[in-house]
């Protein structure tokens, strides 16, 4: 046998080769104990924890309000909603149960709807129309109109409600007409905005496709531009509904015989009290339908917000 052994020999003495280092292991090694888990959770789970945190907080005026609905109008008067906590048996239907009693509710409800639908559409579908000629339809003076359509969003809307309710009243509009015109102006600028930016992002080439195979104009906005901007009218329809939804200055201005929720719930409140057994409810009751809302479009609301807002 020779000084070296035979090749059997050696492959036998020859320790095995080391598998690669993997990219985890060159991170770190593995947790094993109890306080290294906790560690590498929490450096991991940093911003998780942030965010948790500052939605509490934000959430804190919301929770209260919800525990306060649900407490007696006499014990709000005695301590904090937080009391509810480690009492929970003072918790009761009763504020929901009086308010829904309110035959008047459903008048309130249903005239809220016939001031918030319309005053939804119009602005959207105008916008749309707005927004396709603004970012498609080459014509003289469009970045100045544009820019002005722009300028008119810091317009606040209170400086114009004497003037608008002085036109109004001179051509005899008032109630829901009023409501939907009042509110179709204020919300196109934002909508016009929004709409216009997000088709300018379109691709340019599925428009002048549709030209060039003789399509018209109003063709090409039904059916090629409303489709993809789909994202968007569910978006600019949330932010309309929700704002018109929750209106009680325009409606206390322009409002005659229907009365929406909001001024339902002013109504009700004491005049000397702060009427929370009424508005906590009612805060929750009129959220409902806003919420269905959303989360109908929610799939839509963050494709149409980012791309009404960025170029």
């Amino acid at each position: 046998m020779s000084a070296g052994g035979t090749a059997a020999d050696r492959a036998k003495a020859t320790p095995p080769l080391r598998p690669p280092v993997s990219d985890v292991e060159l991170v770190g090694l593995t947790p094993k104990t109890p306080a290294q888990k906790f560690t590498r959770w929490l450096s991991r789970s940093s911003v998780q924890i942030v965010l948790v945190i500052v939605a509490l907080f934000w959430l804190m005026p919301t929770i209260g309000l919800l525990i306060t609905s649900l407490r007696p109008a006499e014990a709000f008067a005695r301590t904090g909603w937080w009391q509810a906590i480690t009492e929970p048996s003072q918790l009761t239907l009763e504020n929901y149960t009086s308010l829904l009693g309110d035959s008047d509710l459903i008048d309130a409800v249903l005239s809220t709807f016939y001031i918030a639908i319309p005053s939804t559409l119009l602005p959207v579908f105008m916008a749309a129309l707005a927004g396709y000629a603004l970012a498609w339809i080459p014509f003289k003076g469009r970045d100045t109109l544009f820019l002005i359509l722009v300028g008119l969003l810091v317009v606040p809307l209170q400086m114009a409600l004497i003037p608008a309710f002085s036109v109004f009243r001179t051509f005899g509009l008032s109630g829901l007409p009023a409501l939907w015109l009042f509110h179709t102006a204020f919300g196109l600028p934002l909508a016009i905005f929004l709409m216009r930016n997000y088709f300018a992002g379109l691709p340019g080439s599925l428009i002048e496709a549709a030209r060039i195979d003789g399509a018209s104009e109003w063709k090409i906005f039904l059916k090629v531009i409303l489709p993809l901007g789909f994202p968007a009218l569910a978006s600019l329809t949330i932010f309309q509904f929700t704002w018109t939804w929750n209106d009680l200055l325009v409606a206390l201005v322009f409002s005659t015989k229907q009365q929406p929720i909001t001024l339902f719930l002013r109504d009700r409140l004491g005049e000397f009290s702060t009427g929370i057994g009424v508005i906590s409810p009612g805060v929750f009751l009129s959220a409902i339908v806003p919420l269905i809302i959303f989360f109908a479009f929610q799939r839509y609301f963050e494709a149409g917000l980012l791309g009404g807002s960025v170029k």
